[in-house]
């Protein structure tokens, strides 16, 4: 071997060895190793030298990117043998879809390998760590890493945060307007149904915050937040709704009224039987499908009170029926022919015992 990289280290009668320095794919092949002895002796081993991958190199990459833009970044690495592995991760997390390509290069002997990263711009990106990682057995567990940083514009995302979920009258409530984008919002502008705010003495914008002092029913509306920056421009709106001061004082409850109409009819005879008939009549006004413990206790009352005047009309019909009174008139036969008074009396006397008897009775 004439080379002057490779150098005889030891030779004995039972070892040979040489080394190499600053070894290049050339130096690959088939090497001999001869003993000249009585039998020569031979060996032959086979040198494979691997072709170190370069540093990885990304291209393709833009910034700032405008969201919802499509992204193409490519990373591509020579010199690889045999050809190297490449692998994308954002913010160390792999990425797997992605496309591969390998191709061998003019010495025949190497390789140039290369990936693609395809995907379309999103906010969440802004920020995100892009890397593209080289694994080969020759960097001895030591991968060779491109990493590029995206940054993302967008426009502003808009929410309106309020201080007071149920805003009475007299109260006061703020408005937060918050706004995200790249690059940063300019300062928002507050409206009420589309025109300026009305009462700038009580309606007050500070910044991004809106404060209504002294709530009346006149602030009821729609509040819309607008923001904006080079990319575009969003807002939101809020429905503000002032409610009557709530009363906590217990609701009175009136109980409905029932009347009762009694009819009571007793009749007389001269048997001395009495009969007594009580017919109890609901009130046609009287409110249906209303209960409560109020009710119960109206309609309680009433069927006492009822009870007892039954019971009274009933007595005292058996009162009275007992204490009737009877009284007898008697009527001379004969005396509508007298011709004086004198005469009638005399000529009733006798017929006094066969006078017809009648009765009345009085209550």
């Amino acid at each position: 071997l004439r080379d002057n990289r490779i150098e005889l280290v030891r030779a004995s009668w039972h070892e040979l060895s040489i080394s190499v320095s600053d070894v290049s794919l050339s130096d690959e092949g088939q090497y001999t190793c001869s003993l000249f002895t009585m039998p020569v002796k031979t060996s032959k081993a086979f040198l494979t030298v691997l072709g170190v991958p370069e540093k990885p190199q990304i291209t393709g990459f833009t910034s700032p990117v405008m969201e919802g833009e499509r992204m193409q970044l490519t990373c591509k690495t020579s010199g690889s043998k045999p050809a190297a592995d490449i692998r994308w991760f954002k913010n160390d997390k792999e990425v797997k879809d992605v496309k591969y390509f390998k191709e061998e290069d003019a010495n025949r002997k190497t390789f140039t390998v290369s990936s693609t990263l395809d995907f379309l711009a999103d906010r969440s990106d802004d920020g995100a760590v892009v890397s593209c990682r080289v694994d080969h057995e020759s960097l001895n567990s030591t991968p060779q890493i491109a990493v590029k940083v995206l940054e993302i514009h967008y426009t502003p995302l808009v929410k309106i945060i309020s201080s007071n979920s149920w805003p009475e009258e007299g109260q006061s409530i703020i408005l937060t307007c918050e706004s995200k984008g790249k690059p940063v919002p300019e300062p928002v502008l507050w409206t009420k149904d589309g025109g300026e705010l009305p009462d700038p003495e009580r309606m007050v914008v500070n910044g991004r915050v809106l404060s209504i002092s002294f709530l009346n029913k006149t602030d009821n509306g729609t509040y819309r937040c607008e923001a904006k920056n080079p990319i575009g421009r969003n807002s939101t709106e809020y429905v503000l709704i002032v409610h009557d001061v709530f009363n906590t004082l217990l609701p009175t409850v009136i109980p409905s009224l029932t009347t009762a109409t009694v009819t009571t009819n007793v009749a007389l005879t001269a048997s001395t039987t009495t009969s007594a008939t009580a017919t109890s009549i609901r009130d046609p006004n009287a409110l249906a499908g209303q209960t409560g413990p109020d009710h119960a206790l109206i309609g309680g009352i009433v069927a006492v009170v009822v009870f007892v005047t039954l019971c009274s009309i009933i007595l005292l019909g058996r009162y009275l029926a007992r204490h009737k009174g009877t009284y007898l008139t008697n009527e001379a036969k004969g005396a509508e022919d007298a011709p004086d008074a004198d005469t009638a009396i005399i000529n009733a006397e006798g017929s006094q015992v066969n006078a017809e008897e009648k009765k009345e009775y009085f209550i």
